[in-house]
């Protein structure tokens, strides 16, 4: 990396055997690696969570959005969902655009949780972000007996303590 320029090598030539059998290795080795951590993935124990039918106040959030669900946004909802419901850890990674409700997925999947009597963290990468979760969580949840919590660099030390101690004894 950095200002070096990579060595190019002809076709046929020593360096270039050398170079795809050492490709060849690595990329077996990851491919190894991928194997033995998905199977130790699929072997690990989780928590599965109850189905929606048991939770009434889910749909009654749901009803609540006020915007129509993109079949996109609709399919991800009911994908994590269905892996929460799994006894097994849930990896998924919801991607999409600015504005196509991939804060409302994680609302969801977070409620579901803490109708569970579960808690839950919701990590963003900027504090501005950080603020709208929380005024969005805040805003849909504050019909529920739901304590949402910010926990940033914007809160004072004190808070910061008390929210981690509450965090921890589960208040």
């Amino acid at each position: 990396m950095g200002d070096s320029v990579p060595a190019l090598s002809k076709l046929g030539t020593t360096e270039w055997t050398r170079a795809k059998s050492k490709v060849k290795e690595n990329v077996q080795e990851v491919a190894r690696e991928l194997l033995r951590l998905y199977s130790v993935r699929e072997a690990a124990e989780g928590h599965p969570f109850p189905p929606d039918s048991d939770q009434p106040w889910l749909q009654e959030l749901e009803d609540g959005f006020p915007y129509q669900e993109t079949p996109d946004q609709q399919r991800a909802i009911d994908e994590v969902k269905a892996d929460m419901e799994r006894p097994r850890p849930m990896d998924r990674l919801v991607c999409g655009d600015v504005g196509y409700g991939k804060t409302e997925v994680a609302l969801r999947a977070a409620f579901k949780c803490v109708l569970d009597q579960r808690q839950v963290a919701i990590l963003v990468p900027t504090t501005v972000l950080a603020l709208q979760h929380y005024n969005n969580f805040r805003e849909r949840l504050k019909a529920y007996p739901v304590r949402v919590e910010l926990l940033s660099r914007f809160r004072s030390e004190k808070e910061q303590k008390q929210i981690l101690e509450d965090l921890r004894w589960a208040r």
